[in-house]
């Protein structure tokens, strides 16, 4: 069979979740292609190609690309087989199974998606169908040479030049339920490992391949502290320059703090930790398993080690107030991390797509605040408290837009929200923010921002 992967979006990595899978076909004998949308445009020659299309969705701005891509592909070619797989495919499937898709993936894909294509190969007729596959399987290295070269991608800036950037994934899944993230609803808890032959393997053609730099793509690198570990001495043994930087919960920084002595000595730059916010009844209903005091703790810990934190925030949730923004931005000042924080953090609003764990049993707070499903969004809608709260989280998504499409820093950035904040709080206008000496000069950083 002729297989067509494609992938909206991967924050800007050259995505992993088109070359696994296009190991996995080729292993079982189909020719594959692989289309990133995000550098390229959509193109129907492809489509004619293909006998089917697969669409990567391991991301919620991934899912909203895919489901246009979709419908651009059923319209030119409706008796074509279409497969969503990924942590977002099973959102919005009403509508999506049998109308813009025949099969939907989600959980450890590959396996069902090569079963899905040998059984077009056989003369299936693709029926709509939902896959869940949580269990345990071994995993190929990456096709990377059907990807875009790496130069295309996010890099690396470091010391006033950009490295190349590669991104792997050590694990799957999550061991933890915070009730905001998308995991839990398809994992449940779920740890899946990647073998360390496989992932050393990747980073080793990446390397090849010009990375400089790697980027564990976890949703929490400690998850599995000892397989972590592994991955990382045997890659600091064999390129002793290669830096590395890894996503991990302020609980996991602070209960394996004696392991960042030697992540630190093995190249880790910064690390990247949902803070989400300072309000600690708002963590306790995101079940987030840390306190503002931690969050603190973390970054102070990390800093000992000289590493970098790079904190990701969910400032506006339908339980905010104007005082927890105003308490966020004293933290970002407070700890010396304008420069580490995309602006487009400060202004992140609250996703609750379908299967969200702060759907089941929602408090009366949240009932009350709660709107109709949005397909288009693949959200629920909702609404704060205070509806300044909404008002306000509007402004500051123009504000860092702007920023980000006119080249502005961090600090520019980081100023004008400061201001627009305070004015909603009606407190008095400060003097022109001035960012201390140094604090954003050296700082790592990838050139495309975080978020999902």
């Amino acid at each position: 069979m002729r297989a067509l992967l494609v992938s909206g979006y991967e924050l800007g990595h050259q995505p992993l979740h088109l070359a696994s899978p296009a190991a996995a076909l080729l292993a079982a004998g189909h020719e594959v292609r692989c289309l990133d949308l995000s550098l390229d445009p959509y193109d129907p020659e492809f489509v004619d190609w293909a006998e089917a299309v697969a669409f990567s969705v391991p991301m919620h701005t991934a899912m909203r690309l895919a489901v246009r891509a979709a419908g651009a592909v059923r319209r030119r070619r409706p008796e074509l087989p279409i497969c969503l797989y990924g942590l977002y495919a099973p959102v919005s499937r009403d509508l999506t199974a049998g109308s813009l898709a025949d099969r939907i993936i989600a959980g450890e894909y590959e396996p069902a998606l090569v079963a899905w294509v040998d059984g077009l190969g056989r003369g299936g007729d693709g029926a709509s169908a939902f896959d869940l596959r949580l269990e345990r399987t071994a995993f190929g290295v990456p096709a990377r040479h059907l990807l875009p070269p790496l130069e295309r991608y996010a890099h690396l800036a470091l010391d006033g030049e950009e490295r190349p950037v590669g991104y792997v994934e050590a694990t799957h899944g999550c061991r933890h339920r915070c009730r905001h993230c998308p995991l839990p609803a398809v994992y449940d808890g779920a740890l899946r490992v990647v073998e360390r032959d496989t992932v050393l393997a990747d980073v080793e053609q990446l390397v090849e391949a010009g990375a400089r730099h790697i980027t564990f793509g976890d949703p929490d690198f400690l998850n599995g502290p000892t397989h972590s570990l592994r991955i990382v001495r045997t890659m600091h043994e064999r390129f002793p320059d290669l830096t590395f930087d890894c996503t991990v919960k302020v609980e996991h920084i602070l209960d394996h703090a004696e392991l960042w002595p030697e992540l630190a000595a093995a190249g880790c730059l910064f690390v990247v930790t949902a803070i989400e916010t300072l309000n600690d009844d708002i963590l306790v209903r995101l079940d987030k398993g840390h306190t503002a005091a931690q969050a603190a703790a973390a970054v102070e810990l990390l800093r000992a080690h000289g590493i970098e934190p790079r904190p990701t925030f969910l400032p506006f949730t339908p339980w905010t107030t104007v005082d927890d923004l105003l308490e966020l931005l004293v933290f970002v000042q407070t700890h010396d991390l304008v420069g580490n924080v995309d602006p487009v953090q400060l202004s992140l609003r609250l996703l609750l797509p379908e299967g969200s764990l702060l759907l089941d049993g929602a408090d009366g707070e949240l009932g009350q605040r709660l709107g109709d499903y949005d397909p288009e969004r693949l959200s629920y809608a909702w609404t704060a408290a205070d509806p300044m709260v909404d008002l306000l989280q509007a402004r500051l998504a123009e504000i860092t837009e702007a920023s980000a499409a006119a080249g502005g820093s961090a600090p520019e950035a980081f100023a004008a929200v400061r201001a627009a904040v305070r004015e909603v709080a009606g407190l008095d206008r400060e003097p022109a923010y001035a960012i201390p000496a140094g604090s954003t000069e050296g700082r790592p950083r990838l050139t495309e921002s975080w978020f999902c």
